[in-house]
């Protein structure tokens, strides 16, 4: 059986991580002149803290091909035979970085295979698309037929969310200083999504939080056509900045609307957490198309 590995952009619990052995690579940040990510860890409720409360600003950096490399030899120890699926390359060199290290250590070891398959996809987008992974594998499907599965579907992953802070968008060159200035003082949240290029785009505007909420919910009745039964069957998953009870107010709105009563719930962890700022909530399933 292969093994299968993300980033830890896919914002994955442990707990999940560890029952269906994947392994994770952590993304590094710089938050208050510190690097966390491989040697040292923030608790993520002080990391929201300290962007909430104290006005820090963190900074992200993508996995450069040595480090990369320096995992996959970790792995290879065990398993000759590696799947990792990667944060978008529309929002991220990390995809190729880790082609280039795959292929290194490949060539240095014939015996080994290592497929990186990039998810177009962000948090738990990621996370489910690990997730589907995860099942395929289980199933008695080979690295290659996984492989092929997630290519022919990725398109499929469909991602919506809701930021509470207009200015860390603005920070990531998403919105104009004067939309988030004005978007801030109107109570004005948008509406996002990660299109089939892997890229972040705003789609649209509404005015409150629960408004907003509830728009998420809405789009996940437009996209998701004939695979409520697919959503029925596996899982949603939803995540959170540092916002349980929003999240658990999508979840209670998705499972009243569309029947779906398996969801998996986990926080946004800082290294997309540092872009999309305290307060998000993002829905992901799997819809007709993007």
């Amino acid at each position: 059986m292969f093994k299968i590995t993300t980033d830890s952009t896919a914002d994955l619990p442990v707990e999940y991580l560890q029952e269906h052995n994947v392994g994770c690579m952590p993304i590094s940040y710089i938050l208050d002149d510190v690097t966390y990510g491989r040697d040292r860890e923030l608790d993520w409720k002080e990391f929201y803290r300290m962007m909430r409360e104290d006005g820090k600003m963190p900074t992200t950096s993508q996995i450069n091909p040595g480090d990369a490399k320096e995992y996959f030899e970790e792995y290879i120890k065990t398993d000759k035979e590696i799947l990792h699926l990667a944060f978008s390359s529309g929002l991220s060199g990390t995809y190729g970085n880790l082609c280039l290290a795959a292929k290194e250590v490949m060539e240095e070891h014939p015996d080994v295979k290592i497929v990186v398959v990039d998810s177009l996809s962000a948090s738990m987008g990621e996370g489910l698309f690990v997730h589907k992974a995860v099942k395929l594998r289980d199933a008695g499907k080979t690295l290659d037929e996984t492989a092929q599965w997630l290519r022919d579907h990725v398109q499929e992953f469909v991602h919506v969310f809701t930021v509470d802070d207009l200015f860390h968008l603005h920070r990531g060159g998403r919105v104009s200083r004067t939309a988030a200035v004005i978007g801030t003082l109107a109570g004005i949240k948008p509406k996002l999504h990660v299109d089939s290029e892997g890229h972040l785009i705003v789609i649209g505007k509404v005015r409150g939080r629960k408004k907003s909420l509830n728009a998420l919910v809405d789009y996940m009745e437009e996209k998701m056509g004939s695979h409520l039964q697919e959503n029925k069957e596996d899982c949603v998953f939803i995540s959170h900045g540092d916002a349980l009870e929003d999240a658990e107010y999508v979840r209670d709105q998705v499972r009243e609307r569309f029947g779906i009563q398996n969801f998996l719930i986990n926080h946004i962890g800082p290294t997309v957490g540092a872009h999309s700022g305290p307060g998000t909530i993002a829905l992901f399933f799997m819809g007709e198309s993007r």
